[in-house]
């Protein structure tokens, strides 16, 4: 398997651990150093630095604020250290009992096996319709 189709592979094992909800298995494909963003007008914009960080200001809310929050790639293109990933979030915020579902675009950066950097691009006007009451 070429260092492309690896690194694809990887992407894909990650979300399926969303998909299972095993936090060991999503971050056994992170770096301990992983730099994590957020889109702006994201609920949880910012840039956050190894696991802990984003356990802890991303996965802990999503798995606390919302019910049936998914993050589903429709489709994946690789190239070099890069994996881009297409498709769709969804899910229903508690506060509100809003659902929603929007588009997204992740780019995720490869460094010795291991996911290094994650941006989020999406609809966060999509996403904060969910959030108002």
């Amino acid at each position: 398997m070429s260092n492309i189709e690896q690194n694809r592979v990887l992407v894909q094992k990650l979300y399926a651990g969303f998909a299972a909800g095993d936090l060991p298995a999503v971050l056994s494909t992170m770096a301990s150093d992983i730099e994590w963003t957020e889109a702006e007008g994201y609920p949880y914009a910012g840039t956050f630095v190894g696991h802990d960080a984003v356990v802890q200001s991303v996965f802990a809310k999503l798995m606390t604020e919302w019910e049936g929050y998914q993050a589903v790639p429709d489709s994946t293109v690789a190239e070099g250290d890069t994996v881009v990933a297409l498709g769709h979030y969804s899910g229903r915020y508690n506060n509100t009992g809003k659902s929603f579902r929007a588009p997204f675009v992740h780019v995720w950066t490869v460094r010795d096996n291991k996911l290094a950097r994650f941006i989020q691009h999406t609809d966060t006007a999509i996403v904060q319709r969910a959030l108002e009451a």
